[in-house]
């Protein structure tokens, strides 16, 4: 059932709600509206009316779940298995969003339809939560990258144009080189803006992420705040657990560096003293240069790497590659972006994938 929000006891909560509306602070944006006074009013959601929300994709779903229990209809907006970077949202998916209570996203640039999808239902009595809000989020390594693609798709344009002398073919393929790093470089412009999104990979920034929602939930339905909080405290005690696990697990491992597909693990690595060595950037999807692929190779051998990690969603054909190269091994390492079929059938949630994380840092660090 559809709900306006009328009065908001808690200005403090009514402004956070304001905040995550997509980053910008568009008030058309926003649920809540004012008195004469200033203050912002809403009135609480009859006990027999669940909220309806939607979520971006499977971590926000999770944390969110969790927080409200039976007493919000929960949907992700990204299927599973589907990799979250790149999906756009359907017209359908649009008049899900519009019609929705609330819709809770990660943010950092992670979901970089959202700011299309709210200009376009301005207006609407839609409470827009950005969980990141407020974290300490980390410029990401994608833009260097990018850039070096580019770099490298010009100089190739610059050798077609030279065999076009000795051949219009060699002169075509100088042509496409350049339009692949004309496309490498665009494709960074549509990425995280130079941002890390992946805070949930850290549990200490999840539990931050688990309290923002918990405080949108309670300023929607005030009169079940309670309920919302001994949730909220109930799953924060198993990320601190599993915090826990991760500070023991990988306090005196033998080394502290790790190689990995996709730069997803920047927060996790620096929470518990660890260096992420990336193959590419942010993006999944983002091909290695061939002097990164010669880097990365040439720092294996030096550090005796023996494990490669590449993720699910994707394919593993670079750290493939490399792991062949170097007689390495590749292994997953889940950045719990969604979860697999596999995952489904093994009822596996995000603590269950972080733990098998876990083990799989722990094997190859002591290697």
């Amino acid at each position: 059932m559809k709900f306006r929000i009328h009065h908001l006891a808690i200005l403090s909560l009514s402004a956070l709600l304001i905040a995550a509306g997509c980053g910008n602070n568009n008030a058309s944006n926003s649920s809540t509206t004012t008195n004469a006074s200033g203050a912002a009013e809403a009135t609480a959601l009859p006990e027999s009316t669940k909220l309806n929300i939607k979520v971006s994709f499977y971590p926000i779903y999770e944390f969110t779940k969790n927080v409200a229990g039976d007493l919000a209809d929960v949907e992700a907006l990204i299927p599973a298995g589907i990799e979250p970077h790149d999906w756009e949202p359907t017209a359908q998916d649009m008049a899900e969003i519009s019609d929705a209570d609330m819709l809770i996203y990660n943010g950092a640039g992670m979901e970089g339809w959202v700011d299309q999808v709210l200009e376009s239902i301005s207006g609407t009595p839609l409470i827009t939560v950005e969980a990141s809000k407020g974290l300490d989020i980390m410029e990401g390594t994608e833009e260097e990258e990018a850039d070096h693609h580019h770099e490298e798709g010009e100089h190739a344009h610059e050798e077609g144009e030279h065999a076009h002398e000795e051949g219009e073919h060699a002169h075509e393929e100088g042509e496409h080189a350049h339009e692949e790093g004309e496309h490498a470089h665009e494709e960074h412009s549509h990425d995280h803006g130079g941002l890390d999104p992946h805070v949930w990979l850290n549990p200490t920034l999840a539990i931050q992420e688990v309290r923002n929602i918990e405080a949108a939930l309670a300023a929607a339905a005030p009169e079940h705040a309670e309920d919302f909080k001994t949730n909220a405290d109930a799953y924060v005690a198993k990320l601190e657990q599993l915090d826990q696990e991760f500070k023991d697990g990988l306090k005196d491992t033998k080394r502290k560096d790790f190689i990995t597909q996709h730069a997803a693990f920047g927060y996790l690595a620096k929470q518990y003293g660890l260096t992420q060595v990336p193959i590419a950037g942010l993006s999944p999807e983002q091909e290695p240069s061939a002097a990164n692929m010669s880097k990365i190779v040439e720092f294996a051998k030096e550090h005796k790497v023996k494990t490669i990690f590449f993720e699910t969603l994707v394919s593993s054909s670079v750290a493939d590659t490399i792991a062949k190269e170097i007689g390495a091994k590749a292994a997953v390492l889940n950045p719990i972006e969604g979860l697999t079929e596999e995952d489904r059938s093994q009822n596996l949630d995000y603590l269950g994938i972080m733990r098998q994380n876990l083990e799989a840092l722990k094997s190859a660090l002591n290697e």
